[in-house]
């Protein structure tokens, strides 16, 4: 998890190897392998603040078996696990990836500020080993680089009332057509989004090259919304 993080440039809340040993003896862990026993994936669950609040942490994929949707596999599963086994809590995470942010959005997750994320201190020191926990400290914990997201079961279920009730009513003859969610547009916006607000947090941060040109502001502009 630790080398992938670094690959990524990002970082992950360090955990030994009895503490992932425990999550799989609790059956609070997916582990993915191929037919033959070889490893692919992992990800494991963690409670917060007796368990009004859970994390899908760890989520790590074999190189050799990236880019093949596996990721997406291992989070609808332990998305359901955390469901299965804490059908009250909300499901929270922290993320800069965007193909994590989609999965999220598809899972039902939206994305939320800090303040309603879990207040418990054993979570946020996870963030220490992270090479972003400067700019987090500096925001005094509601701000970062990464993007929160939740599941709030209770905000599901009305929404999901709210839709069956304005559903119209299914003919004999053909069944309705219901629209659907450009999801590329929204992600290219989110896109967009994420990309700017890195771009201020880390020009806030380390106030750098205060005296570029206005030419490079241009075209770091429109890099930004190209």
């Amino acid at each position: 998890m630790e080398e992938s993080a670094k690959a990524r440039g990002t970082g992950i809340a360090k955990r030994s190897p009895d503490y992932i040993r425990q999550k799989m003896e609790e059956g609070k862990a997916v582990i993915a392998v191929t037919k033959d026993g070889v490893w692919v994936g992992f990800c494991y669950i963690e409670a917060w603040q007796h368990e009004k609040y859970v994390a899908n942490s760890g989520l790590i994929v074999s190189p050799a078996f990236r880019k093949t949707g596996v990721a997406t596999h291992i989070k609808r599963r332990i998305f359901e696990l955390s469901r299965e086994k804490y059908p009250q809590a909300k499901i929270f995470g922290l993320t800069t990836g965007l193909a994590v942010m989609k999965i999220n959005s598809d899972l039902g997750y939206e994305p939320v500020t800090y303040s309603e994320l879990t207040t418990d201190e054993e979570f946020w020191k996870g963030c220490r080993s992270c090479i972003n926990y400067d700019i987090l400290m500096s925001k005094n914990r509601k701000n970062c680089l990464c993007t929160a997201m939740l599941f709030d079961p209770e905000e599901a279920a009305a929404k999901l009332q709210q839709k069956q009730a304005e559903r119209p009513p299914v003919s004999v003859d053909r069944e309705p057509v219901m629209p659907r969610r450009s999801l590329r547009k929204e992600l290219s916006l989110f896109e967009r989004w994420t990309r700017f607000k890195q771009f201020v947090l880390l020009k806030t941060f380390r106030k750098k090259d205060e005296g570029q040109s206005s030419e490079k502001r241009k075209s770091i502009l429109s890099f930004l919304f190209w």
